[in-house]
């Protein structure tokens, strides 16, 4: 169970957390394929092309390990790889990120999210941790956030203990009396406990916890972000 009594901030995930990340960013494909194809035609082809964008990812991950948390960076130079592939200007890698970029902070809110931003954010600081690329800010969402802490950013991502210890330290609190909130087993739950901090599982599909995700259950595995808050309001108004 949380105990309430030791959170002082609350570190949360955003993709698939706050709202389904893989609509958005096949929303933000097309967009990038759609400005490509009057620029560079051929690799436009190829981006929309599985297997090729698959083997421009582990041609970037092979010569650029340095880039492994960066989701952006890594996007970037697989565009990169896919212009010279078809021999056309990799310079155009940089606007047509920015397209895909521009395009990628449009999401689409799962229906609790909002109601419990407002409830979480009037109770204790919230710092957005993510491994991805979404800005709060651009996303409509920064008025809730006391802060935000990306890997992208700070050069290491979850589960690593360090973004852990950032977005503490970002709150002004150790990580114990943090609670992280996240979809992923691994990256969020175990990374949080391994990290010091109390963990909840927002399990929206009513999976089963992971038996190659060798770590403590999470504090508590909920839902949906309704029901967390739920919990924490009971907790922190038990009967008399």
């Amino acid at each position: 169970m949380i105990d309430v009594t030791r959170i002082r901030a609350i570190t949360l995930d955003l993709d698939d957390t706050l709202w389904p990340v893989w609509p958005t960013i096949e929303r933000a494909d097309q967009a990038m394929r759609a400005w490509l194809h009057t620029r560079a035609p051929a690799a436009a082809a190829r981006a929309a092309d599985r297997t090729a964008v698959a083997a421009a990812r582990q041609a970037v991950m092979q010569a650029r390990p340095d880039l492994a948390h960066d989701l952006g960076a890594i996007r970037r130079e697989c565009m990169r790889h896919l212009l010279r592939a078809a021999h056309e200007d990799p310079a155009l890698a940089e606007p047509a990120f920015e397209v895909f970029y521009r395009e990628r902070q449009r999401v689409t809110l799962f229906d609790d999210a909002r109601p419990a931003l407002a409830f979480l954010a009037a109770r204790y600081p919230l710092v957005a941790l993510s491994n991805g690329n979404a800005d709060v800010t651009r996303v409509g969402l920064g008025h809730f956030f006391h802060a935000a802490v990306a890997a992208g950013d700070l050069g290491v991502a979850k589960p690593d203990r360090r973004i852990f210890q950032a977005a503490a330290s970002a709150a002004g609190v150790s990580p114990s009396q943090v609670l992280h909130i996240g979809d992923d087993p691994h990256l969020d739950a175990a990374g949080a406990l391994a990290a010091g901090m109390q963990s909840a599982w927002v399990n929206r599909a009513g999976s089963a916890w992971p038996a190659d995700v060798p770590s403590p259950p999470p504090h508590a595995v909920v839902r949906d972000l309704a029901r967390l808050c739920e919990l924490l309001g009971a907790a922190s108004n038990p009967p008399s």
